[in-house]
């Protein structure tokens, strides 16, 4: 665990494992300890970076206003701080649109992505209440509240939801409210199409909202793979071991995959 100093007031990140490295990223509020049982089990195969988005937990305020493009800039920032040349990412929830954008923007960086309950815009009336609700409350005080909710739905145990909590509070309130603003207006559903890098879609059976976007992404990317979870939305803490082996199997079939490729090339 360390301070990126060179990113804004600084950025706190972790590093764990070795080989082809996967980097998380969390939606408002939340921080990185929600991958916590990321990294602890795919740490035993991969490379596992995780951060927390300027202003939120360990990560100080930050006086640029938050954009999904910002975001993603801080994560090439973090890459070369790393060494890392390419890496696979994973989004959660609105944490999945920010893949997406770094997949937009910075395609050379990435190797593919991982979308848990994600989408590439929010245009349905019940999820743009939630974050409106949440970018409310956040703006008027109610941040300690929020955070108790949020902290809890996407808790497995009582241990689990402290340290979720526990974390969550340390953010600035007016970047997670900046954070949800952006959730709000960001739309790159007419960019989808060009992205060519490969993506493992993941979302939970009982998640109905959402089954309208897990469509839209499987229409509209180029290569991907669609995966239900018998869950709701907050599958990396509710159903770890089914995510985990899904995240593994989708990398290590890609590095087969491009292995051959390479081999082919050498006989060649």
């Amino acid at each position: 665990m360390a301070i990126l100093t060179t990113v804004g007031n600084g950025l706190y990140y972790s590093e764990k494992g070795e080989g082809t490295s996967i980097m998380f990223v969390h939606p408002p509020l939340l921080t990185s300890a929600n991958f916590t049982y990321q990294v602890e089990e795919l740490s035993r195969d991969f490379k596992v970076i995780t951060f927390d988005i300027r202003g939120h937990g360990r990560s100080p305020y930050s006086e640029q206003t938050l954009t999904y493009q910002l975001i993603a800039d801080d994560m090439v920032h973090l890459l070369n701080h790393l060494g890392i040349e390419k890496t696979y990412l994973c989004g959660y929830s609105t944490g999945g649109a920010i893949v997406l954008e770094f997949l937009l923007q910075h395609p050379n960086r990435a190797l593919g992505g991982v979308i848990v309950s994600g989408m590439s815009e929010v245009r349905d009336s019940y999820n743009k209440r939630r974050i409106s609700i949440a970018k409310f409350l956040t703006k008027t005080g109610g941040l300690p509240l929020l955070g108790l909710s949020v902290s809890w739905s996407n808790s497995d145990s009582i241990s689990n939801f402290k340290k979720i909590y526990r974390e969550a509070l340390k953010g600035s309130r007016k970047n997670i409210e900046q954070y949800y603003h952006a959730c709000l207006e960001y739309n790159c559903t007419n960019q989808l199409q060009t992205i060519d890098k490969p993506v493992l879609l993941v979302y939970g059976e009982k998640d109905k909202h959402f089954h309208p976007y897990a469509r839209l992404l499987h229409e509209k990317l180029q290569d991907n793979e669609l995966k239900f979870i018998d869950e709701k939305h907050r599958i990396p803490t509710k159903s770890t071991e089914e995510l985990n082996q899904f995240i593994r199997e989708f990398i290590n079939a890609k590095q087969v995959k491009q292995n051959s490729l390479i081999k082919g090339k050498i006989r060649s």
